[in-house]
């Protein structure tokens, strides 16, 4: 899916400068697997991600993302992780701050394949044998997805 409309507005009105964004992430996992899939802007392995539209509940977000990017169901079952990821640059010059909420979803129907286009595949892997690909930004996501009991981890607190 192409850049959000809202941001394409708030781009028009401050360009380039950083725009606090917030992200999630959606670890979807199933039979000790999790839904993986590349990116068709950069290659890397990852979660699902996305960015929340205004007004949108973040768990409704991942929810989303999932089915927009993989045509996957799924359920947001807990948020596991807040953090806010190191500011991006994009090739055009537009940087971007997010705070990354990531949540732990069970999968609940439908075969994942690449929907719209950010992704060019997608597929169950298993856990405890993720490919040496997947970044470790990614991997830290994911192991606090499959945290089961406590509290969300909160980066910070200084």
């Amino acid at each position: 899916m192409p850049t959000p409309d809202f941001i394409l507005e708030l781009r028009e009105k401050v360009g380039t400068h950083p725009l606090p964004l917030v992200g999630v992430t959606a670890v979807v996992v199933r039979d000790g697997r999790v839904l993986l899939g590349r990116r068709s802007d950069n290659g890397h392995l990852t979660p699902i991600t996305g960015i929340v539209d205004p007004g949108e509940e973040p768990a409704d977000a991942a929810v989303r993302e999932t089915l927009e990017e993989a045509g996957a169901v799924c359920r947001a079952e807990r948020l596991a992780w807040v953090h806010q990821i190191p500011r991006v640059t994009y090739e055009n010059g537009d940087q971007s701050d997010y705070l990354d909420l990531t949540f732990r979803c069970a999968w609940v129907s439908g075969d994942p394949y690449p929907a719209d286009g950010e992704m060019t595949e997608v597929g169950w892997f298993d856990l405890a044998d993720l490919p040496d690909e997947v970044g470790p930004d990614m991997r830290r996501r994911i192991a606090a997805a499959l945290v089961t009991d406590g509290d969300a981890r909160f980066e910070g607190g200084r």
